[in-house]
């Protein structure tokens, strides 16, 4: 059992988490900079030039900009006691990748962290989540699996190389897992999280020779920007909504995240599916309310 702790130290630490604009990502670059370590905050959306891609998603919501920037999660990271570093990195373009691990490495001269969060399945959302699989849009394959799988994927491609070379590190891959239960009424949802968490699986098979963990993770329902602005609140007042009773922060999810990468241990773990709830309870920490928010289920 890992040793229990909500106080993670990672100062000295590289980290890299992919789409860290909103969300899970978001929470994730904060509760690392909280534990001290240094963040690289990647993505599309920055302050003078939001991601393009979103604009059905953005009229469902009310909205006319996306919520949410790298500089603003940067900045964030650096309040918190971290130290954040906004690039921006479009992570279905090989060469922009490449581009980010190399600067990774002549920046800071080592990667302890990648966190593969960066999801391209709002892009296609129209609104309806369940449906049989034959109503569902087929553009709806490329955003999860062009921009989605492929990125996580193409993300540890680039990143493996150091981490082999340094006998160390961790690679974790957000998604979401009910047991093997299926994800009823959206076929392509269920296949691209369950090819993230098999991606996890097969690369703890290669890397764990070298020293290198690979981790599927988990969250439940949590409260993202877009999930609030669906039920017409904020975070201030979403215990107003009954529906949202179930949910967590994303900062859950970071501190999870924050644990793990501070587990010596944590190579014993490699291939396994994670869930945030259970990682709560054998590490001791909480959400940014006090609770710890029982695991999400079907």
């Amino acid at each position: 059992m890992p040793t229990k702790t909500s106080t993670p130290d990672l100062r000295g630490k590289v980290a890299v988490v992919t789409g860290a604009s909103r969300g899970a990502g978001r929470g994730i670059a904060a509760e690392l900079g909280a534990a001290g370590a240094t963040v690289y905050v990647t993505g599309r959306s920055m302050r003078a030039q939001p991601a393009p891609g979103y604009a059905q998603i953005l009229a469902l919501s009310g909205l006319e900009q996306l919520p949410g920037s790298i500089e603003d999660t940067a900045e964030e990271v650096g309040r918190l006691g971290g130290r954040g570093v906004a690039v921006r990195c479009d992570h279905t373009r090989e060469d922009e990748v490449r581009a980010l691990f190399a600067r990774v490495q002549r920046e800071q001269g080592r990667l302890d962290v990648l966190v593969n969060n960066a999801w391209g399945g709002h892009e296609a959302f129209d609104g309806v989540f369940e449906a049989p699989f034959w109503e569902h849009p087929a553009h709806q394959w490329e955003a999860m699996f062009e921009h989605g799988v492929r990125n996580h994927w193409l993300a540890s491609r680039c990143a493996a190389p150091q981490l082999v070379q340094a006998g160390r590190g961790l690679i974790l891959t957000t998604t979401f897992w009910d047991r093997g239960r299926y994800l009823r009424g959206n076929l392509l949802y269920d296949l691209a999280k369950a090819s993230m968490t098999r991606l996890a699986f097969g690369m703890a098979q290669e890397l764990r020779p070298h020293g290198v963990a690979s981790i599927a993770l988990s969250p439940g329902w949590m409260r993202t920007e877009f999930v609030l602005l669906g039920h017409k609140t904020d975070e201030a007042h979403w215990r107003e909504r009954p529906a949202l009773a179930r949910t967590e922060s994303p900062r859950y999810l970071g501190r999870a995240v924050a644990a793990l990468a501070a587990d010596p241990q944590v190579l014993a773990r490699s291939g396994d599916v994670l869930r945030v709830a259970d990682l709560a309870r054998e590490y001791g920490f909480t959400d940014i309310d006090g609770r710890q928010v029982e695991a999400f289920e079907l």
